[in-house]
Parts: structure tokens; sequence; C-alpha cells
């Protein structure tokens, strides 16, 4: 279909209906079948053999965010002695056909309505992966494109993402149509490929305050691996075994003639945890997406000038990032968050483990659970025992379960519930 034109489509059907109706309407049948068969004769080979030997590069931006369009630059170069005239650039999408885990595992919604025969061959449910997987829409050029020889173009085409994640960008093609305008030719361009980030949905959220005070950290020890003693500056001193090198205050130790440090205050500052419950047993994973986006507000809505954030999830094993105060950016967060595959197997022990193991350094947890049942109960009563302030947000269908723990996010209408949320959010005990 990329290869035939609107008008091609339409002369196919005006050289049918002329089969059709030939030896009933006598002679102008006949012109009308041979003027269709006269005019696919020269625009399909022409199409063919159309050439536009062309390189070009991508200029993307590092982030994108879901359902917001995004402009981004090609830069064509035409190296050719041969002028190209009447052509168009097009970004293909990449191939959006499921696994065999997600079709044997996933549900179109409302699939159990349907007859025995669908539910049997599940085309439909191909059919909804299909738009489901589809990373973006757009990605054309809407005026035509005539390039001189050896010309340098810059050409705007714009997308929108449908979906988070990473969009590997590896298949530009030029679209080069027949005189008529009937059939086109696609050609590959040779460009080098490209990387998108589509950072998830966020939520509005208000301002909120989290339970906690700070935590204790030494001249700035917990961020020693990443960007060395971090305390504040209060004065000079005389050098002491095993001050670190880079501590010398090289101007003093030139003009006193004995080795001098600057002497750092132990900082304190408050370090939270953000806790999302990976699993999806669900049919559609709609929930899990909600989850991911809940994660990604309240990471953005943190304040991470004088405090840190540890994101801790399952990913096939489990995984703890740090942001925030000279560590890391608070995108970085967003920028795993995009990429978390939905799990399938349970392994809430793990999670606890690795959470029980930063709980020293934690001043409180936000933790997102998508749903509520026995195995997530139990997982935040290992978390409470060991002393950990949680605040609970779970994410389920319909009205809250009885004595549900924490806030109760109505799945389709999180958005509403978020701003629901009080200024100062309780944990449960």
């Amino acid at each position: 279909m990329r290869r035939t034109r609107p008008a091609g489509i339409g002369l196919s059907l005006v050289m049918i209906l002329a089969v059709c109706l030939m030896g009933q309407r006598g002679r102008a049948t006949y012109q009308l079948f041979s003027l269709t068969v006269g005019m696919t004769l020269i625009s399909v080979p022409w199409a063919l053999v159309r050439r536009a030997p062309l390189e070009a590069k991508r200029e993307l931006p590092r982030y994108a965010r879901v359902g917001e369009p995004l402009r981004y630059t090609v830069l064509m170069t035409h190296s050719q002695r041969r002028k190209v005239s009447r052509l168009w650039l097009a970004e293909s999408p990449p191939d959006p056909r499921p696994s065999s885990q997600d079709f044997s595992h996933l549900r179109e919604p409302g699939e159990a309505e349907r007859n025995a025969f669908d539910r049997y061959f599940a085309y439909y449910r191909w059919q909804w992966l299909m738009t489901r997987n589809r990373r973006f829409t757009g990605g054309s050029t809407r005026d035509e494109l005539n390039l001189a020889p050896g010309e340098m173009s810059r050409i705007t085409l714009e997308i929108t993402p449908l979906r988070r994640g990473q969009i590997h960008f590896q298949d530009l093609r030029v679209l080069l149509p027949d005189p008529f305008g009937l059939f086109q030719g696609c050609r590959r361009v040779k460009a080098p490929h490209a990387t998108l980030t589509v950072l998830p949905q966020r939520f509005r959220i208000p301002q909120f305050e989290l339970p906690g005070g700070q935590s204790y950290q030494v001249a700035g020890e917990a961020n020693t691996n990443s960007i060395g003693d971090s305390g504040e500056f209060i004065g000079l001193r005389d050098y002491r075994p095993g001050d670190p090198i880079r501590q010398i205050h090289w101007r003093s130790w030139a003009r006193t003639g004995r080795p001098i440090v600057k002497e750092l205050a132990d900082t304190s500052y408050p370090r939270y945890g953000l806790i999302v419950d990976t699993l999806s047993t669900s049919g559609t994973d709609a929930q899990f997406e909600e989850v991911i986006s809940v994660a990604a507000s309240f990471a953005s809505s943190i304040d991470t000038s004088d405090a840190l954030i540890d994101l801790l999830f399952i990913d096939a094993q489990a995984h703890s990032v740090t942001a925030g105060r000279s560590v890391e950016r608070v995108d970085k967060l967003l920028e795993i968050l995009a990429t978390v595959p939905p799990q399938r197997v349970e392994n809430f022990t793990a999670l606890a483990e690795l959470i029980l193991r930063h709980r020293e350094d934690l001043s409180s947890c936000i933790v997102i659970l998508n749903g509520w049942d026995s195995q997530r109960a139990d997982f935040l009563k290992s978390l409470t025992r060991r002393g950990l302030l949680c605040v609970v947000l779970v994410i389920g269908k319909g009205t809250a379960p009885a004595a549900i723990p924490g806030y109760w996010l109505e799945s389709g209408h999180v958005a509403r519930d978020l701003l629901a949320l009080p200024t100062h959010l309780a944990t449960i005990v």
C-alpha cells in the first residue's frame, strides 16, 4: 500500500469496473479499459526504475513525550549530477508485530464477548496488538521536495509518539512517484541509525510532603562513588594522614610551606525510595502503564536539590538507581522508567531484600502497587516490620477493597485520584 497512491487505487477500481461492463456498454467500455491498462503499463515500470541516491542524517532531541508532537530535522545530501524532483520523505515505524509471549498472554479488551470463531483464530487480538505496538504516527513530508545536484537541504519531519520506550529509527525512505501520480517507488535512504527515548506519560500531582527526617551522611559519604565529598566548606586546617588529595588547598600549601586541606562539614539530607511494582498479570497491561506513569509523576515532582531518590524495581532481577543532589539528574530515572518492561513472574522476595539492604539510608518510601492481593500484602508487611515508613498507592479497577492500605487510585481515573491526594502523605503501620 505504501507503493500505491490514492489515484492508483482509483484507477484499479475503474479498471475492474470496465472489465465487469465489457460487452454491455459498447465501445466506450473498451476504450476506458484500454486507457486504464495503458496508464498502468506506463506508471508501474516508471515507478520501479526511478532512483534517488541520497544520504541523510537525523538530528533528534534526547527525549520526547507520549502524545506530544515532536519535530526533528533530517539533513539531506544529494551528491549526484542529475536533479531529483517530485519526491517525498517518509520515516517508517519499527516492526509492530508482537512477540509470541505477548500474543499468548495478552487479551484484546472485550475479547471474551466475541464469538468462538474469533476467539479461536485470534485475528482481532493480533490486529489490536499491532495497533498497540505502533511506536508513532506521522513522519512524512507534506510538500514535494526538489534537490539540485550537490545540494544539502534541511527537512523537518513531525511525529507523535504513541508509547513510552525507545524508538529505533532505521528505515528512512524516499517516495518517488510516476508522472501520473498513480504508483511510487519506495527507496531506502542511506542514514545512520538513531534512537529516541520517549518518556512515560506524567500526571499532575498537588504539592505534597513526604514523611521521614533527614538521613545523616558523613561529608557526602553516600555519594563518593560518583562525585566525591559533597559537604559544605567551613574552613582550612592542617593535613592529617588519610585526608584525600583532592581536598588539598594548594595555594595555602604554597604560601605556608606545609600541607593544608579544606575542611568540609558533615551533611544530612533526606533520601526517598520510589518502589515500583512491575508484576503484571492482567490481560492488557493497562494498569501497569498507569503504575509507570504514576512513578514518573512522583519522580519528577520530588525536589532533588537537597534530596536523593532511589528507584527500586524488578526487571528480571532487582535494580536500584539513585538520582538527585549531584548524583544523577531525575531525567535518568525517567529514562529508565521509559524502558521498564512488565514482569510475568512474581519476585517480591528479591525486591524486598533489595529494599531492606538500603533501609538504613532511606527516610521513607513511596510504594506504587499494581493491584492488591495476598502477595503484595505480605510484601508490605516485610517492609513495615523492619521500621520502613511507606506511603502506599494502589492502582486497581473499581472501588477500593475493604481495609486497603494507603491510597487507592482507580484505573482509568488515576489523574483524578492523584489530584485528591492530601498535602501530608500518611504512612502505613
